[in-house]
C-alpha cells in the first residue's frame, strides 16, 4: 500500500497532460493515492507514469481500481492476449482477427483528410468508454510518440457565435468514417460487409457536458464522426472541418515520447489522440483496457442514443485476471 502524499504530478502543457511520480502500478493502491490520481486525470486530462512494469495481471487489476472494465464486442474485438480478452493488443505486426495484419497502415492511405488518425475510443458506441489506459511493453527506437488533445480547451477557445452553434448540434459516429472506401478493393468489401452484419453507429451531442466536472467539450473526431446531423453533406463537411480544425490546434495537445514500461491513463470523454504514422519498422507494442463510460450527455440535457448496435456491457471480473501477481 502507498503511503498518502507521496505522488508528485508535473504538468507538461499549457493545457494538457501531467507526469505522475511517486507510485508504483503494479501494487494495490491506496485509497487516498488512487483518488489523487483520479484527481489528476481529471484536471489534466492525460496523465503519464514512466518505467512502470506491469504484466497483464497487473494492468487489469490497476485498471479494476478505478471501474468496471469494457471491450468492443465480438467479432470486432480486436487481437488479445491470450488468457486476458479484457485487454487490446496494439501491435502492427499481429495478426488482428477482425482485418488481418497491418490493416492500419492500408488504411492511413485512405485519410479523407490528413486529420483523420485523431479519435476519442469508440465513440461509435452509445456509451464509449469513460477512460484508457495504456501501456507500452516495446518502443521503437525513434519515431512512435502519441499526441492527446483537450476537447473542452478547444470547446472553451470557440468563438461566441460557433460555441452557441455547437451547443444545439448531434452528430453521427460510425466506424471507419474519415476514410475512403472503395467498393472493389477486397479488404473494403470484407470491412464493410462485417460492419453490415454488426453494425455499430450512435448519435451524440456535439458539446458534451461532463458527468463529473461540469465541463463542456467539443465531443467530434474526425476518424469517427460522420456527419452533423440536419445538414446537408456539404455542410456537414464544412461545419466538421470548421470543428476539426480546432481540435487540433497544437496549443491544446500534448505529445508523449515512449519507453517500455511507460503507462498512460486518459480520460476519454474530454480528450482525442492520434496514433504515430512516422514510426520505423521495429517492433511496437502496447496494450489498452477501457473503462465502462455512460452516455454522453448535451447542455440540453439529451442523451445521445443508438442508431445501430448495442451499448457496451461490463466484462465480468475473473479471478484469474483480477489478482495481482
Amino acid at each position: 500500500m502507498h503511503p498518502p502524499g507521496t505522488l508528485t504530478v508535473t504538468p507538461l502543457a499549457g493545457h494538457i497532460g501531467a507526469k505522475i511520480a511517486g507510485v508504483d502500478l503494479a501494487q494495490s493502491l491506496d485509497e487516498s493515492v488512487r483518488r489523487a490520481i483520479w484527481a489528476a486525470v481529471l484536471k489534466y486530462k492525460v496523465v503519464f507514469f514512466p518505467g512502470q512494469r506491469l504484466g497483464h495481471a497487473e494492468h487489469v487489476a490497476l485498471a479494476r481500481q478505478f471501474g468496471e472494465l469494457t471491450r468492443r464486442p465480438a467479432p470486432h474485438a480486436g487481437a488479445a492476449p491470450e488468457g486476458f480478452p479484457e485487454i487490446l493488443e496494439i501491435d502492427g505486426e499481429a495478426v488482428d482477427p477482425r482485418y488481418g495484419v497491418d490493416f492500419e497502415e492500408h488504411y492511413r492511405q485512405r485519410w479523407l483528410e490528413y486529420t483523420a488518425g485523431w479519435h476519442t475510443d469508440l465513440t461509435p458506441a452509445v456509451n464509449p468508454p469513460a477512460a484508457s489506459i495504456l501501456r507500452a511493453e516495446a518502443v521503437t527506437s525513434f519515431g512512435g510518440d502519441t499526441q492527446w488533445t483537450d476537447l473542452e480547451a478547444a470547446y472553451a477557445h470557440l468563438s461566441d457565435p460557433v460555441r452557441s452553434l455547437a451547443d444545439g448540434l448531434r452528430a453521427e459516429h460510425s466506424f471507419f468514417a474519415g476514410c475512403q472506401m472503395l467498393l472493389h478493393d477486397l479488404m473494403d468489401a470484407d470491412v464493410l460487409k462485417l460492419a453490415q452484419e454488426h453494425p455499430l453507429v450512435s448519435e451524440h451531442p456535439v458539446v458534451r457536458v461532463h458527468p463529473e466536472t461540469g465541463r463542456r467539450s467539443l465531443f467530434v473526431n474526425p476518424a469517427s464522426t460522420s456527419r452533423i446531423c440536419g445538414f446537408t453533406p456539404a455542410q456537414s463537411r464544412a461545419l466538421l472541418g470548421l470543428f476539426f480544425e480546432q481540435i487540433i490546434r497544437p496549443e491544446f495537445t500534448v505529445r508523449w515520447r515512449w519507453s517500455a514500461g511507460d503507462v498512460a491513463f486518459w480520460d476519454n470523454r474530454s480528450t482525442a489522440h492520434l496514433g504515430p504514422a512516422d514510426a520505423p519498422r521495429e517492433k511496437r507494442t502496447l496494450y489498452r483496457v477501457t473503462l465502462l463510460g455512460d452516455c454522453p450527455v448535451g447542455p440540453d440535457g439529451e442523451q445521445s442514443r443508438a442508431i445501430a448496435g448495442e451499448p457496451f456491457a461490463a466484462l465480468p471480473i475473473r479471478e484469474e485476471a483480477g489478482a495481482l501477481r
